[in-house]
């Protein structure tokens, strides 16, 4: 089996990117694509307002898609017919080499990409004049809307398709190959030692953004330079906040804290929740509710395989949060009733998980946030799940006073809440697992070490 590194010290697939975008189409146009073009741009230096320097740059995906180059100002074009794909660079400005150096020079892009050609972005309008000329009647280009510049013209293609190109790069990238999983794990791996250092300063910090410091440091220094999404380091009640963004709030008298963060590697994102004592240990309250969700967590991760309904297992997850919550006697009455009244979602108001690629929340998923039920309101993949795609497992329960007071107040889920006994948790404040699963034939593979168990989380902590 190769390893990580072995598939990685390849190139990008991106001319097999482009062959399963065209395939896309011509299923959704139903037609042979003679003498189409694909033609992308990617995202443009854009600066700072009020200064002189350019903001944090973030590649348009499916360009990366579609080249995997990570570099501002650069365009592309695929040729269906004869499956070339050509890059197109910026021109050597000579003011901008006494700043910031050379730029990406023709010869090392054709070496580090899988592109067969490479011309300067001044020559765009020229190459798409001629390529389009020469084709058949039936010629299309396949764009996206707004992300074409104003002095780009398509005048001689008898086609312009500014729709369908963004819909077929999405729901490709639902399904990763080899190289894409191998970045996932990359990500993973990197991510997972940034989560145990952080176990092994907990007790030695103060607040919330020491931490913070403690788990993007090590992300750097093994190689992940972005982050995948803002750190959300959560003590107390914040991790009651599902995307609590502070991060600078006291550690002292607060029990547990929340960690989601994960870093990015090539553009290709981790996003990986564990919860865990600030000193040492659980107490009662915090141990039980950890407890449940772990369950809620193993359990839908052994029903996963391809083919199985993802909406399923969210309700299982559903499922097994009421039941641990009769057990120790936040709910009261039928599980029955409790899940047939939507109780739960007070405690567990977000859906079990996303895909995950090159966005945290990837594409591809099909979200139906007007679903009039609050169950699966927030559930952001619906359907089946195809072998090859990469999901996140997340519940948690949480203990929100303004998501769960309006529950109180309502009869139909207050005669389901033991409220004596709620008031013992609130400040556990918010307990969330979270892992990356491939999905197979039959079953999964979990693509996150990052440790969970609370023996050697605590062992750890300790040590």
């Amino acid at each position: 089996m190769d390893t990580i590194d072995s598939i990685l010290a390849g190139k990008y697939p991106a001319k097999a990117h482009a062959e399963k975008v065209v395939d896309y189409i011509r299923r959704k146009k139903n037609a042979s694509l003679s003498g189409g073009v694909i033609y992308l741009e990617g995202q443009k230096t854009r600066m700072l307002e009020d200064n002189d320097e350019a903001e944090p740059f973030r590649q348009r995906r499916n360009f990366y898609y579609l080249s995997g180059v990570d570099v501002p100002d650069c365009y592309l074009a695929y040729e269906i017919d004869t499956k070339k794909l050509t890059l197109f660079i910026p021109p050597i400005d000579p003011d901008d080499v006494i700043w910031s150096g050379l730029p990406l020079m023709p010869e090392e892009a054709l070496k580090k990409y899988d592109i067969d050609e490479v011309q300067t972005i001044d020559q765009v309008n020229q190459y798409l004049s001629h390529v389009g000329s020469k084709r058949s009647p039936k010629s299309a280009i396949f764009a996206v809307q707004q992300q074409v510049s104003d002095h780009i013209t398509f005048l001689s293609f008898d086609e312009k398709d500014f729709v369908l190109l963004k819909e077929a790069c999405e729901e490709s990238r639902v399904v990763k190959d080899e190289y894409e999983i191998a970045l996932t794990r990359k990500a993973n791996l990197i991510s997972g030692i940034a989560h145990t250092e952080v176990l092994k300063h907990v007790k030695h910090k103060k607040n919330e953004q020491e931490l913070m410091a403690v788990f993007i440091e090590r992300c750097i220094a093994n190689g992940a330079r972005k982050q995948s999404y803002g750190c959300i380091v959560a003590s107390g009640e914040n991790a009651a906040t599902l995307h609590y963004q502070r991060n600078d709030e006291e550690l002292s008298k607060r029990w547990n804290l929340l960690l989601d963060a994960g870093g990015e590697y090539r553009c290709y994102t981790s996003d990986i929740t564990r919860t865990f004592p600030l000193h040492g240990k659980f107490n009662k309250e915090s141990r039980q509710i950890y407890d449940i969700v772990l369950k809620m967590q193993l359990d839908c991760i052994a029903m996963l395989k391809e083919g199985v309904c993802w909406d399923d297992v969210h309700a299982h997850a559903h499922k097994i949060a009421i039941d641990g919550l009769l057990n120790i006697g936040i709910f009261k009455g039928s599980a029955e009733e409790i899940f047939k009244a939507r109780t739960s979602v007070a405690f567990f108001p977000h859906g079990l998980g996303h895909y995950l690629g090159m966005d945290t929340h990837d594409t591809g998923g099909h979200a139906n946030y007007a679903d009039k039920d609050t169950m699966f309101r927030y559930l952001r993949v619906r359907g089946t799940l195809p072998a090859g795609s990469i999901i996140t497992v997340e519940p948690g329960i949480y203990f929100c006073r303004f998501i769960i007071d309006p529950y109180l107040k309502n009869p139909d889920h207050a005669k389901y809440i033991n409220e004596d006994v709620l008031n013992e948790y609130w400040d556990v404040g918010g307990v969330r697992i979270e892992d990356n699963l491939l999905i197979t034939k039959s079953g999964s593979e979990n693509l996150t070490n990052a440790i969970k168990d609370v023996a050697e989380m605590e062992k750890i902590i300790n040590s």
